[in-house]
């Protein structure tokens, strides 16, 4: 059976370690802003250098998220991964297992529903190792 929603989405983004997850949820598309506020929030988290590797959306490369990443003088670098390689990043294989294990026949009634829900089982899946170093794993970068 299948539902099409006529419902505005939400999007996700998330940083992925050896050991960890961290993530947001954003109503609608993630904008440059959202994505600055989100490295500031992995740097004051993880208070190390970092090396951001994401694909080649407009997002990652506007001149908001380069201005930020120059203004970190080097503690966060960025890579990009080459035109649609989604199975070399590993945070990929995150949202596969969101969408298709931990959300799997869920069927909300609301955008808030699938928001709190999809939160809730991001953040069990933080506290599941196996499913961290699947994700390495699958992406072929373990």
């Amino acid at each position: 059976m299948q539902f099409h929603f006529n419902w505005k989405h939400i999007s996700a983004v998330a940083g992925l370690t050896p050991s960890n997850f961290l993530f947001r949820l954003y109503d609608g598309a993630v904008k440059s802003a959202q994505i600055v506020e989100f490295l500031k929030a992995l740097r004051s988290q993880l208070k190390r250098k970092l090396l951001i590797v994401w694909d080649g959306a407009a997002q990652h490369k506007s001149r908001i998220v380069r201005q930020y990443l120059d203004s970190t003088q080097g503690a966060l670098q960025m890579a990009l991964l080459p035109a649609y390689a989604p199975d070399l990043n590993p945070v990929e294989y995150l949202w596969a297992w969101l969408k298709r294990h931990a959300l799997a026949n869920f069927c909300p009634t609301s955008l808030r529903e699938l928001k709190t829900t999809a939160r809730n089982k991001l953040r069990s899946g933080q506290r599941r190792q196996s499913i961290i170093t699947a994700c390495w794993k699958q992406a072929e970068l373990w």
